[in-house]
């Protein structure tokens, strides 16, 4: 036989797992990539991963390249194929196209081009067509165009490989049954099950981690039960070989079952349990796995060793995770107290929380649960390795570190009184300001701002007040100059923080330092820490989510609390844009300013996710109020090459710079200024209105560049009044379309 190519597809994360499974099941050739990896192989092989695989997706056999940058370049590519040797005239057939960096992007327009050119060339050769059908093709073809070139291939799989046949019942965030599987590889199961090591999952859900585990252990193939795959219907299919295959597969069942290992699950949820029971029962697993209706903290070992997995909620909604922080902890005890010797792998898409176990992890891997990146984190349960949670620091960066230990001198300070005259001076000038600024505050209806701003050189912090059910100060300390001696300056800083719970007779847990260094891009957006803590706030009739501690900001601009006021006022019966939209402050304000619409637009995941929380904080929902995480700039070229939608009102707050990779080139505000604000204001309506804000102190703007645009500056009447002390906080312009 000879050696046919192929590529087989997987889930982020599984393709170094996937190329060393490859290697086993008698793959050459064998290089990962991303989302899948490349071999060749004779068909038994083909056939074998097929059935064997515990990882892949799909199986694809190349079938050729070609050059595609147009409808016409694909449909002439795919008709000098020659399908009449793949499948029958009166073959049912389907097509996934997908479109990477292409000119052709419309996928559903890319896949009618691939069909009508198989269907036209069946038709001209015999005159009878293939029928389409999208579920159980008798012929499946995978076109993949990347860079407009176009990679034809024959899904072997017919239908994604994770479908094993066993669950119908998914349960509330059920995991993929090869994520599953490559959970219980890293964790070392086979080797565990080998020794004769039991498995508990203290949070079974509908079974998915026990049947697969189940399957690994007793050498059960994970395509036996598959009634389906895609080769079935092509004219190159060997049944003999296949049969062979099945054949050998279910000799090694029955031998692999009569020494299954014990394996246990617990879950709270009784449709949950039920669920977990009927897949274990359609698995043939029938009675050999026990699952009971239990809450996690009871589950128990049966033996001295064996592996505990587990894949706990993550709280991924903003504010969920303060009350996984106990689900965390308890399951970290349960394994101190009670698993001693064991191995255990915990599965979560909130890896702060794998701190609260008390345990530190012995290797940790990145995973993808669906859209959800995860950390799987490897323990052994080992006296030497456990911690009090609340002493690791592990997770926080160097400034984050920094800013606790002076935290903590701060505090030792404050209960020995060495208050020193320079400190004094300070409690006296923030005494001060409370009296003018917190009577301004309280007059205005504001319930956060800024208290001090370095008003002392001697002292360079900034001090911000947030009134939430409690009263917070969130102290920022500006980076000393390099003539400053930093010994001295940290001095000073320590002795501003010992008297800072005093004048605001707040506890002084209830004050949270971040040392702020010179920031490029977003670093100014990236995790310090991973406290998880979310607050509420309100602002002008709205509320918000902030943040104090994960973040070197807050999720709130205090500075920019009077241009979100405008915008309130601007945005009834608008449609408005928030470009660069952070955590979605302004669109709160323009929703319930009464705009007709909003459109958000951020690179970040998590801000997005912020601003989706603060919208349904101030119970905005709905379609016309849409979140869009994408390169900004990219989007916004993407909104004028398509004409898209024009907005009534624009705010675009962008960063200083920014060198993202997920950003296709370096952004500077000060060079490209120009060309954004007039691709911006193309998106404007005729009588719309664009206001642009930047942070950048240095910044000057380009207005002679900026022709066909009336251009208002309104810095001086967007700088509050807790701000005054430093005008060049930012600078902000009223853009209106003269010439478009």
């Amino acid at each position: 036989m000879n050696n046919h190519n192929f590529f087989a597809t997987s889930p982020l994360g599984l393709e170094l797992l996937l190329a060393d499974e490859l290697r086993g099941l008698g793959a050459e050739d064998v290089k990962d990539g991303r989302a899948g990896v490349s071999f060749s192989a004779e068909l038994e092989t083909a056939y074998r991963v097929c059935l064997w695989s515990r990882l892949a997706n799909r199986i694809l056999l190349k079938l050729g390249n070609f050059q595609a940058e147009s409808p016409e370049q694909l449909y002439e590519g795919i008709s000098d194929i020659d399908w009449a040797i793949m499948m029958l005239p009166d073959a049912s057939l389907a097509v996934d196209f997908a479109s990477s960096r292409s000119r052709i992007t419309h996928t559903q327009y890319g896949a009618q081009k691939v069909k009508d050119a198989i269907v036209d060339q069946f038709r001209e050769l015999c005159g009878i067509r293939p029928s389409v059908r999208l579920d159980r093709p008798d012929i499946r073809v995978n076109v993949y165009l990347d860079k407009d070139i176009a990679s034809v291939s024959l899904d072997l799989s017919g239908e994604s490989l994770h479908k094993r046949g066993y669950r119908l019942e998914g349960g509330i965030a059920p995991l993929k049954e090869n994520l599953a599987a490559a959970v219980l590889l890293r964790a070392g199961w086979p080797q565990i099950a080998k020794a004769g090591g039991e498995l508990v999952d203290p949070m079974c859900g509908s079974g998915t981690l026990l049947v697969e585990a189940a399957w690994m252990a007793a050498d059960i193939a994970p395509g036996l039960m598959r009634d389906y795959y895609g080769f079935q219907g092509w004219k190159h299919h060997r049944p003999d070989i296949w049969e062979s295959l099945l054949q050998d597969a279910h000799n090694r069942r029955e031998i692999g079952l009569a020494s299954l290992p014990t394996i246990t699950g617990y879950d709270l949820d009784r449709w949950a349990v039920h669920a977990a029971i009927d897949n274990i029962d359609r698995a043939g697993l029938q009675g050999l796995i026990h699952v009971e209706k239990q809450e996690a903290k009871f589950a128990r070992p049966h033996s001295a060793n064996g592996l505990l997995v587990v894949n706990p909620p993550y709280g991924e909604r903003l504010g969920d995770e303060e009350s996984l922080v106990g689900l965390y902890t308890e399951l970290g005890g349960l394994l101190r107290q009670h698993f001693p010797g064991w191995k255990a792998s915990v599965l979560t898409g909130n890896p702060e929380m794998a701190f609260k176990l008390g345990i530190r992890a012995r290797k940790f891997y990145k995973l993808y649960n669906g859209a959800i990146e995860c950390k799987l984190f490897n323990f052994e349960i080992d006296p030497e390795r456990y911690f009090t949670p609340h002493e690791d620091e592990s997770g926080l960066s160097e400034e984050t570190r920094k800013a606790k230990q002076l935290m903590r001198h701060a505090q030792k300070l404050t209960k020995k009184e060495e208050i020193g005259p320079g400190a004094e001076m300070f409690a006296n000038r923030l005494r001060k300001n409370l009296k003018n600024l917190g009577k301004w505050a309280r007059q205005q209806g504001i319930s956060c701002y800024r208290l001090y701003d370095a008003d002392l050189p001697e002292y360079a912090v900034a001090v911000d007040v947030y009134q939430s059910d409690q009263t917070w100060l969130h102290v920022q300390e500006y980076e000393a100059p390099s003539t400053i001696d930093l010994v001295k300056a940290e001095h000073r800083l320590t002795e501003a923080l010992s008297v800072m719970p005093q004048v605001l007779e707040i506890p002084p847990e209830q004050l949270i330092l971040k040392i702020r260094r010179k920031q490029k891009g977003t670093a100014q957006y990236e995790k310090l820490a991973d406290a998880a803590r979310f607050h509420q706030v309100e602002e002008g009739g709205c509320r918000f989510w902030v943040n104090f501690e994960d973040y070197l900001d807050t999720g709130l601009f205090l500075d920019h609390r009077p241009t979100r006021l405008m915008i309130q006022s601007m945005a009834k019966d608008k449609h408005f844009l928030n470009l660069f939209a952070y955590t979605g402050t302004a669109t709160v304000h323009a929703a319930l300013g009464g705009a007709s619409s909003t459109t958000s637009v951020d690179m970040s995941n998590t801000y997005i996710d912020w601003a989706r929380q603060n919208l349904e904080l101030n119970g905005i929902k709905g379609y016309h109020h849409e979140l869009i995480q994408a390169d900004c700039l990219a989007w916004l070229d993407a909104q004028l090459d398509k004409r898209g939608n024009l907005f009534d009102l624009i705010f675009l707050d962008p960063p200083t710079f920014s060198n993202s990779k997920r950003m296709g080139s370096a952004f500077d505000i000060q060079r490209d200024h120009v060309d954004m604000l007039h691709k911006t204001a193309r998106l404007l309506t005729p009588n719309g209105q664009l206001i642009f804000s930047t942070n950048f102190r240095k910044f000057k703007l380009d207005g002679d560049a900026l022709q066909g645009l009336a251009v208002e500056d309104i810095s001086t009447k967007t700088i509050p009044k807790d701000f005054e002390r430093n005008p060049r906080i930012h600078y902000c312009w009223i853009i209106n379309k003269t010439a478009y």
